[in-house]
């Protein structure tokens, strides 16, 4: 795509696909809200297979899902599957590979070309019982075992998987950036992209980077410019300068009544960062040639499920809105 023309085709149709994503979710907030890990009052859970689609090898089964989403005009664009598939307890470990395994197939039947989900994290040697996140190269032990964590445990792994996905015509793992596992920021991406192959790229959720001090725009202009945008969660991060002043970025709260000695916490789109530097972050996928969704996705501790969508959806409309609107003029 030329950057030079600002009423290009690919342009429009950016704008124009977005839209899709923001009906549809006024259209059914439910079904949007369902993709929301943490809604107020339920209870946090390790990753893995929350929700099931019940549908197994019954075509009639899978018919009658994919028409509650037609009946609404609501495109499937991805699937999901986050888990740990390389946690050190063997048993959730194949549990999370057969889930992955199970989704491709799944995709492969419908026409789902995207599969977002974790990088997962294991032990920081073969006796650990417990994932290990390792981030710091120091002491040496812990080079030593990030180290291992990658060459004996991350790479194989992924590279198994990739290689499944890409038999069952499955191109694009889209990986988001997390804390707590081994790809959790751009350069860990790109590392485990280099690795395994370009099946492997970004669900771009800067919810995670806001707070380790990422630009947003350098982010997308980087991993765009590569083609390892596979999808986009739309979640915006609320920083309180006091707090991170006194106690640093690494205290993150989830609850409401955490909220006073927060440092950061989720917020909905436009309750962290203003509109204009989320119509920076739109203009960005753009300017490198995003055509996947924008998924909202609402983890907002004071806007709790369908509000928080929609106040979401309410500042993106209005940016997709000045977006068509300068162009125009």
């Amino acid at each position: 795509m030329s950057n030079s023309d600002p009423l290009s085709p690919t342009r429009r149709n950016f704008l124009t696909t977005t839209s899709g994503v923001i009906a549809g979710a006024i259209a059914a907030p439910h079904a949007v809200s369902a993709a929301v890990p943490q809604n107020e009052g339920t209870p946090m859970h390790t990753p893995g297979s929350r929700r099931k689609i019940p549908i197994g090898d019954d075509a009639a089964k899978l018919r009658a899902w994919q028409k509650k989403f037609s009946d609404h005009k609501i495109e499937i664009a991805v699937l999901s599957c986050h888990g740990n598939p390389v946690h050190p307890d063997r048993n959730i470990a194949q549990r999370d590979w057969e889930t992955f395994q199970k989704t491709v197939l799944l995709a492969e039947r419908i026409g789902v070309k995207v599969i977002v989900g974790f990088s997962g994290c294991p032990g920081g040697n073969p006796n650990d019982t417990n994932p290990n996140w390792i981030t710091y190269r120091w002491p040496p032990e812990y080079a030593a075992a990030l180290d291992w964590q990658w060459k004996e445990k991350v790479v194989p792994y992924w590279k198994q998987a990739a290689k499944f996905a890409r038999e069952h015509g499955i191109h694009r793992i889209a990986l988001e950036m997390h804390p707590n596992f081994v790809v959790y920021n751009p350069l860990t991406l790109l590392k485990l992209r280099d690795a395994v192959g370009e099946e492997i790229g970004a669900n771009n959720d800067l919810s995670h980077l806001f707070w380790q001090g990422c630009d947003p725009i350098e982010v997308i202009h980087m991993l765009g410019k590569q083609g390892a945008i596979y999808h986009a969660h739309m979640k915006d991060t609320v920083l309180y300068p006091d707090k991170v002043g006194k106690y640093g970025v690494l205290n993150f709260v989830f609850e409401k009544q955490d909220l006073k000695v927060a440092s950061d916490a989720f917020r909905a789109v436009g309750y962290g960062h203003s509109a204009s530097v989320w119509k920076s972050i739109v203009q960005a996928y753009m300017d490198v040639g995003y055509e996947g969704m924008l998924s909202v996705e609402n983890e907002d501790p004071i806007l709790s499920g369908e509000v928080g969508v929609e106040r979401a959806l309410y500042v993106l409309k209005n940016v997709r809105e000045e977006l068509l609107t300068e162009q125009v003029v």
